[in-house]
């Protein structure tokens, strides 16, 4: 057998859909290999269809290498040619100032953020791109006339690997989400499948600023959240989650004025995976720090906080990870000590719930003075001086020293507390030898100052 050229595959325009492929056939075999009795043919009917499907984009790869050589060799006219890539386009679109680009060129120009017209200058009203079939028309031609046959696979795929069909539907079912009840749930369910299994899906969202409000039609109308289907609901939302993971589109998700407003409503309301994605959601997005202070002008913080005091299983560490994330700035933590976040922390770690992500919540709070007063008030030094005992994570015990280090340096009446520990448990001085370098230094600290204490009782 012949050796794969390692090459076949590297054109972009159909990378993104070899890579697509390959995820799911390593799935599907997966599944037929671990179900050894009961191996679900559909699997393996599925699996003989994406390896029919990869077999026939190196097909269309190998045509369309030949045809690109062959062009290569040739001069085209100047009016086939996109302005920005000065190549022959292969994607003819239309921008809404009526001016003809190559798709993946004119994609890559709107995804860096612009919003003019790269000829005129003039500031684009949408960024929907519309195919230019006539002049994809004359383009076919001229090259026939040549030759050289371009196949639909050489004309009509993207950098994403998006074929004009994909985008049609892809259209059709935004337009479902403005009509009939039912009609709307189908394509919410099609639309949150498609944007979870396929990342050319989550894409197309990026290239119109009018796709995401479009998806959220349902809701347009002054109307609650309650009154929307709970699986629309939870479609919706989930497909914003399945949109936030694609990077293009993280800050386009998040200004879009309804999404984060959506967001924490669906934290209050719906059912708990709708909730819990929702959580899910925020927490992809604040990926960004601009969308972390987004997100916490919005007020999300506060629903956040009573998901997480709730408890419930399914939602606790999607909702401890985005609280995390956006208490990496400074001005949510203060909205967070402010909505309550260290009481239902330290009520939830007493309760040995999420102790690793919650106690990393708590050590960045512990920066803030009212946090440290309410950490004392609730008991917060016996039951981290109980954690170092009793677990075995370093990060986990650096967290709790660091913390008792902030407690006791805004609150003495605290070093009680820590002196009797030391003297039963010599917990402090243990973790100042076997502690990570952190809690190495936040622990001898609290020693030497424990130390002079002492000093200070036995000369007075």
């Amino acid at each position: 057998m012949a050796k794969t050229d390692v090459n076949d595959f590297s054109d972009p325009t159909v990378m993104a859909k070899v890579t697509e492929l390959k995820k799911e056939l390593q799935r599907l075999v997966k599944a037929i290999v671990d179900d050894d009795e009961d191996c679900s043919i559909e699997s393996i009917d599925e699996a003989k269809e994406k390896l029919c499907a990869l077999k026939e984009l190196k097909q269309r790869r190998n045509q369309r290498s030949l045809s690109l050589k062959l062009l290569d060799s040739l001069t085209c006219p100047e009016e086939f040619r996109c302005p920005l890539s000065k190549e022959l386009m292969r994607d003819p679109v239309m921008l809404a100032t009526g001016q003809t680009y190559d798709r993946p060129f004119i994609q890559k120009w709107l995804n860096a953020g612009n919003r003019t017209c790269p000829l005129t200058q003039q500031v684009l009203p949408h960024t929907i791109l519309t195919p230019n079939h006539l002049v994809r028309g004359v383009i076919s031609q001229w090259c026939r006339s040549r030759g050289i046959e371009l196949s639909d696979s050489v004309l009509n795929i993207n950098d994403e690997g998006v074929t004009d069909a994909v985008r049609d539907h892809f259209l059709s079912l935004l337009e479902k989400m403005s009509l009939t009840p039912p009609e709307q749930k189908k394509a919410a369910k099609e639309l949150r499948l498609l944007t979870k299994r396929m990342p050319s899906f989550r894409a197309l969202f990026g290239e119109s600023l009018d796709a995401i409000p479009q998806l959220l039609n349902p809701f347009s109308e002054k109307k609650s959240q309650t009154s929307i289907h709970p699986d629309l609901q939870e479609d919706v939302i989930t497909t914003l989650l399945n949109l936030s993971i694609h990077d293009s589109n993280k800050k386009l998700v998040a200004e879009t004025p309804k999404v984060i407003p959506l967001l924490t409503e669906a934290l209050r309301s719906g059912t708990i995976e709708t909730r819990t994605n929702a959580a899910a959601t925020l927490f992809t997005l604040s990926a960004l720090d601009s969308n972390k202070a987004l997100i916490g002008k919005s007020g999300a913080l506060k629903p956040l906080i009573d998901l997480l005091e709730e408890g419930h299983p399914l939602a606790m560490k999607d909702v401890a990870s985005a609280i995390f994330s956006l208490c990496m700035i400074h001005e949510n933590r203060s909205r967070a000590v402010r909505d309550g976040a260290v009481r239902v922390i330290l009520t939830k770690i007493m309760d040995r719930m999420h102790v690793d992500e919650l106690l990393a919540i708590l050590a960045m709070l512990s920066s803030h003075p009212k946090a440290i007063e309410e950490m004392g008030e609730v008991g917060a030094v016996p039951c981290l001086l109980s954690i170092i005992r009793e677990s075995s994570c370093g990060r986990n015990k650096e967290n709790c020293i660091a913390i008792l280090h902030s407690i006791c340096l805004n609150d003495r009446t605290k070093w009680k507390e820590l002196r009797e520990e030391e003297n039963t448990y010599g917990t402090i001085s243990d973790l100042a030898k076997n502690g990570t370098s952190r809690a190495k230094r936040k622990a001898s600290s609290i020693l030497e100052r424990l130390n002079r204490i002492v000093n200070i009782i036995h000369t007075s």
